[in-house]
């Protein structure tokens, strides 16, 4: 198997309150949107949950052909889902996404596949020098050794594991761009604003379609 998806959905959601995954945008909750969004780009996805009630509470919206699997440690960080999932994932490379992106470019994703091809990781990095990790494609191997030496060394932000990891391509944005006009890929939904954001997002990209 070459291409997996890891899926974070352990996080804290303070602003919302609740399972942010789990919040419905267009009827849909927000991990499937993300998840329906790289279904043809993938051959395997697994979603990183923190407790066995989200566990439970995922397993009725994901689907059977998603991997579900739990956080090893305690402490809700996207280090330690990381780490969680690339031990989980049977693939080759695999893209690491947040549950709360539900504008997924699959051109995107399907570049980064290609262009991760003999290199650790190809990482999307903005003008500014500010990077997506978690919208990424990793070399599973010598990223699980990375994440295990960052998480070892008490780090808890991705940076610690992309400090850890050599031969990475960094992927200017401004060439993403010419797949997804307004990088809409990149859009988080992080607070009720957000959300209403996004539907109206779902809404324009209807009309245009």
């Amino acid at each position: 198997m070459d291409r997996s998806a890891i899926v974070l959905a352990g996080g804290v959601s303070s602003r919302f309150g609740k399972d942010k995954g789990l919040i419905p945008l267009a009827d849909k909750p927000l991990i499937k949107h993300v998840l329906d969004a790289v279904n043809e780009v993938v051959e395997e996805k697994v979603v990183v949950v923190s407790s066995k009630v989200q566990l439970e509470n995922y397993a009725k919206v994901v689907g059977l052909d998603v991997k579900l699997t739990v956080d090893e440690g305690q402490m809700r960080t996207p280090l330690l889902g990381t780490l969680t999932g690339l031990k989980a994932t049977s693939g080759k490379y695999a893209l690491l996404l947040s549950c709360d992106t539900p504008f997924i470019s699959n051109k995107i994703v399907s570049l980064l596949f290609e262009l991760c091809i003999n290199r650790n990781a190809a990482i999307p990095r903005w003008p500014n020098g500010y990077i997506e990790p978690l919208q990424a494609v990793y070399y599973v191997k010598p990223a699980l050794k990375a994440a295990e030496r960052a998480f070892a060394a008490g780090g808890l932000n991705m940076r610690s594991m992309i400090s850890e990891l050599r031969g990475i391509r960094y992927v200017s944005t401004l060439v993403l761009q010419q797949l997804d006009s307004e990088l809409r890929t990149f859009f988080n939904v992080n607070t009720p604003l957000d959300l209403k954001r996004a539907e109206l997002m779902l809404r324009r990209g209807k009309r245009d379609a």
